[in-house]
């Protein structure tokens, strides 16, 4: 194995699988929502961002539904 080797030449590329890992998405989000994930995300020393990505992914995990019940017009 060389001491030293030349990298100079080396032409960089994308990592291909990079797109797939995670897809950047808007959303709207309540001020106070954001604001309890950023406090869990600080306690836990990881980014907000994760944090919720965590928890939604652990969702996904364990089959989680909201049941959302709409009243009734009348």
């Amino acid at each position: 194995m060389k001491a030293e080797y030349d990298l100079s030449k080396l032409k960089a590329r994308k990592n291909p699988y990079a797109s797939k890992l995670k897809k950047p998405v808007t959303m709207r989000l309540s001020e106070d929502v954001v604001e309890y994930f950023k406090g869990m995300a600080e306690e836990a020393g990881i980014p907000y961002q994760s944090l919720i990505n965590l928890y939604l992914r652990d969702c996904l995990a364990n089959h989680r539904k909201l049941q959302i019940k709409w009243p009734h017009a009348v």
